[in-house]
């Protein structure tokens, strides 16, 4: 299956993506894993003709914005991310309307639609640049309340919430972490930002999934705590094979994030099924909030 996929993508001049938290076999298939925003930038620099993304939705979306001459392809159409859901164009433009038209700061992990209607993108890991790079006291932050929170302890803006949030992040608690550092007393505890505050009050250092690997790579120290999704924990120990890391919950499993097996990549590639377009219309405007946050 592995030669049939990478034969397809000769064939097909295709770029394969997948991002941290996909399954092994998948991220051993492709030709770049990383974060959503990273791959897509990497991936819109590339002679390929065709990106097949093994994410979730929105990814495959920003892969579109950047690279609207390419094909892309999300191999499973029902990989989507909850917490994209959890907020919708009309809903916000409202919201922004009532707070007096104050910019809108949109996470990547956002469908473009929202993005379009947003000033801005920020990352988990340039979301305090973001917010202070923005000439206004007051903003609004979209659609995690976690990350936004964890920015508001870095400024002296004022940041107004969005009600959403990852729903395997936001499991993450106190307790948990207090169990997982009892059980590995020497590991330092990286925590992902998504992570609720006061999750985030007990972490050694606190990244995004790339910054967490790079963290791991530059510390001294030989033994860490994982405080994001669990898929995270193939790479990381593949890059830093001599250091050992562990989960701080095995709940925190994104299902969405494991849908894809090589037969739907092989499948995708083979027939280019499971196209993702944004259209014109909408990606005009959300490629200006994602450029914004590129140029900075």
């Amino acid at each position: 299956m592995i030669e049939k996929i990478r034969q397809l993508a000769k064939e097909k001049n295709a770029i394969i993506l997948a991002h941290n938290y996909q399954p092994p076999e998948i991220q051993d298939v492709s030709d770049l894993c990383g974060d959503s925003l990273e791959l897509s930038i990497k991936a819109s620099k590339t002679q390929a003709d065709v990106i097949v993304f093994c994410g979730v939705h929105f990814m495959a979306e920003t892969a579109s914005i950047l690279s609207p001459e390419k094909t892309v392809i999300l191999p499973r159409s029902d990989a989507g991310c909850p917490m994209a859901d959890m907020v919708e164009p009309h809903a916000l433009k409202k919201r922004k309307k009532e707070l007096g038209n104050i910019p809108v700061i949109t996470y990547v992990n956002s469908t473009a639609a929202v993005k379009a209607v947003s000033d801005i993108c920020c990352t988990s890991a340039n979301v305090i640049k973001v917010v202070n790079s923005l000439d206004a006291d007051e903003v609004l932050m979209t659609p995690d309340k976690n990350l936004a929170r964890y920015a508001a302890a870095h400024t002296s803006k004022k940041i107004y919430l969005w009600d959403g949030h990852c729903p395997f992040h936001n499991t993450l608690t106190a307790l948990d972490v207090k169990k997982a550092k009892t059980d590995h007393p020497d590991a330092l505890f990286i925590a992902h930002p998504e992570c609720p505050p006061q999750v985030l009050e007990l972490a050694d250092s606190i990244q995004s999934t790339s910054g967490m690997i790079a963290f791991a790579g530059k510390s001294n120290h030989t033994a860490f705590i994982l405080g994001t999704e669990v898929g995270l924990l193939y790479p990381i120990s593949n890059a830093y094979p001599d250091k050992k890391f562990y989960p701080a919950s095995e709940k925190m499993y994104c299902e969405d994030m494991k849908k894809i097996t090589l037969e739907d990549l092989a499948s995708s590639l083979e027939n280019l099924t499971g196209q993702v377009k944004v259209p014109e219309e909408i990606r005009k405007d959300a490629l200006g909030a994602v450029q914004k946050m590129i140029d900075l």
